[in-house]
């Protein structure tokens, strides 16, 4: 009887393995899952350089977690039974005070910075003719760690950010230290609560650091109408931890008292739009595509000003999504602006900077995209 029983638990289980392997392989290969607003992993390439690196058991792994049948449902039962268990963290995410969701920070690994950090000054270092800034700002766990759980580990941004400092040194490049300029205004809404942006604030604070270091003469806040443009985001840490009982943050926009005409040209969609802003991303779950229309490899934005607002001709930015609420800033200083996503552009950044004689670049990332994505190792090929 008892052999009989073992029989059926085994056979069972293999039917199991079985069905989730064959739903694995018949459900269609999404590329950016809008509940989690990010891009998924996509078939790995099975290359031999691939295997002597070890990227590609690493792109396997990651193409199984994040194709994997029913993914969001498993993630919603285990934060329901995490929650159920007091637990305070779920999927990588604490759920600390006041509020915040912060997305676990472990001590990145030595080597790989120093390569990111080296890719940096070679890229800098092969354009002696630019003026290049280089802007790394914390994520919100770096400036409210007395927030999170209790004993709650994490590894501190602020070190990370002056080690990196220290590293990207070359005679035409500058760095800002986000927390130069976020550590004094903590107090205020400069984070989104449940996701990993900084609010609209914190990206004006940064535009007028950036200002001030090169240059410029940054707007006041008083010459900006800033309206609620919505009161029930729940971000990407929201959707990660699925932790329940949380209050929406807002979404605000700063559009100048006096603004100027853009038009947006999206080279992977060969759109043109007249709006930095997309008002249809409000009603999705993804409401922080809202500004500039979400993530795209390559974008120009082209602003009509008048001569004595013009501070630069050309500037190009290459970045991640923390930009996103911070470039609509620097259309009111720059008749032309060139955006470049390092995780998604693969040409040759050298050789379009030639093509549309570009001589300033801005640099924009968080800390924790910097630290975790080897895409960066791109910008000095």
């Amino acid at each position: 009887m008892k052999q009989k029983t073992d029989r059926i638990l085994v056979g069972g289980f293999v039917a199991v393995l079985f069905l989730m392997s064959l739903t694995f392989f018949l459900l269609p290969v999404k590329r950016f899952s809008e509940l989690e607003n990010r891009y998924l992993q996509g078939v790995p390439h099975l290359t031999w350089d691939n295997v002597i690196s070890k990227r590609y058991a690493e792109e396997a792994e990651g193409f199984v977690k994040d194709h994997f049948p029913l993914r969001a449902d498993w993630v919603w039962v285990k934060s329901g039974v995490e929650q159920l268990r007091l637990q305070q963290e779920n999927n990588g995410i604490y759920k600390g005070k006041d509020g915040y969701l912060f997305e676990k920070f472990a001590e990145p690994n030595a080597s790989k910075l120093l390569q990111y950090t080296d890719a940096i000054n070679k890229f800098a270092g092969s354009h002696p003719e630019a003026n290049m800034t280089f802007m790394l700002a914390p994520t919100s766990i770096g400036l409210y760690p007395e927030r999170l759980p209790w004993k709650a580990p994490y590894y501190s941004e602020a070190k990370v950010n002056g080690t990196v400092g220290e590293s990207v040194r070359n005679n035409n490049l500058t760095f800002i230290n986000g927390f130069d300029f976020l550590q004094p205004h903590a107090s205020e809404d400069i984070y989104y609560r449940t996701d990993h942006h900084w609010t609209t604030r914190g990206a004006y604070y940064a535009y007028v650091a950036y200002c001030n270091k090169v240059g410029w003469k940054p707007l006041s806040e008083k010459e900006f109408h800033i309206q609620n443009v919505s009161h029930s985001f729940l971000g990407s840490y929201h959707t990660r931890s699925q932790f329940s009982g949380l209050t929406p943050d807002t979404i605000q926009s700063y559009i100048p008292n006096k603004p100027s005409h853009s038009e947006m040209y999206i080279a992977d969609t060969e759109q043109t739009l007249t709006s930095l802003y997309d008002q249809s991303y409000l009603g999705k779950k993804d409401q922080y595509s809202y500004f500039l229309g979400g993530v795209h490899a390559l974008m120009t934005i082209k602003s009509k000003l008048e001569p004595k607002n013009i501070d630069k001709d050309k500037l190009l930015v290459i970045k991640d999504s923390y930009a996103h609420s911070f470039i609509p800033f620097l259309t009111q200083h720059v008749s032309e602006i060139h955006i470049i996503d390092i995780r998604y552009y693969n040409g040759s950044i050298k050789e379009y900077m030639a093509a549309n004689g570009i001589k300033d670049v801005l640099m924009l990332f968080n800390t924790g995209t910097f630290v975790e994505n080897d895409e960066i190792l791109k910008i000095s090929n």
